[in-house]
């Protein structure tokens, strides 16, 4: 797209936008609700509550209401066994993160040292 045409379709964008946010701001609803945030920050302040503190006090169940987590639906990983024949050192994990098979995957390669899995 040349930089014309994108300069043409953000300012048809724009000038959309625009039309959006001035009938909003002529909306009798949103000036209602914007009034009453007003309101209930400035009754908050005037109280030092905040809105956590009210919530617990209009709905004390509210934390327990809140789904349990589900378990997780992957199975877990096996444990692999990886013999250095060389050493005779073993290393035991469930997945490729581990320091020392790091260092014998650099040193050996990653085909040999998959080829200790026990």
């Amino acid at each position: 797209m040349s930089k014309l045409a994108e300069y043409k379709a953000l300012e048809a964008q724009l000038a959309e936008q625009l039309a959006q946010l001035n009938a909003l701001k002529n909306d009798s609803e949103l000036k209602r609700e914007i009034q009453f945030e007003e309101k209930l920050r400035a009754l908050l302040a005037e109280y030092g509550m905040s809105l956590r503190n009210v919530i617990a006090i209009l709905d004390p169940q509210a934390k327990r209401s809140t789904p349990a987590a589900k378990p997780s639906a992957r199975k877990a990983r096996q444990v692999k066994r990886y013999k250095n024949p060389s050493t005779g050192e073993v290393v035991e994990t469930k997945g490729g993160n581990h320091r020392i098979l790091k260092e014998w995957k650099a040193e050996f390669g990653s085909d040999v040292v998959e080829s200790w899995l026990q």
